[in-house]
């Protein structure tokens, strides 16, 4: 019997860093503008010393700038970060993209086909 190993967390990229749902709602909050730790943690329910972990992972996979303003640290989104993401899903998106197309085109031939036929009850 092999015994289970606890996974090692892996946060070394986009991928991974937003892979925890709370990350995801990090930078979903960020997308309004920069705000502090503390609205943060408050908006999501959660620690500061939790917001604050999940502020630095975003931060050390380029997701999240931070700056000084006075006492306050500010939290910033850096969409660019995401690029791997999204050209990864590109991938998915095309195929999406055709499948409605021909979802569509499908949709488009039975309208046709009702057109083309007779009304019930006109046996003439």
């Amino acid at each position: 019997m092999i015994a289970a190993m606890a996974r090692a967390a892996t946060t070394s990229d986009a991928f991974n860093a937003i892979a925890e749902p709370q990350r995801r709602e990090i930078l979903v909050l960020l997308r309004g503008g920069e705000r502090p730790v503390t609205e943060l943690a408050r908006d999501l329910g959660m620690s500061q010393p939790q917001a604050s972990k999940h502020l630095r992972v975003l931060r050390e996979v380029g997701l999240v700038r931070v700056r000084g303003a006075g006492k306050q640290r500010l939290y910033d989104l850096d969409a660019h970060g995401l690029r791997p993401v999204h050209e990864w899903l590109g991938g998915f998106e095309r195929f999406w993209s055709g499948s409605f197309d021909r979802l569509d085109e499908y949709v488009q031939d039975l309208k046709q086909e009702r057109r083309e036929e007779p009304p019930d009850g006109d046996d003439q």
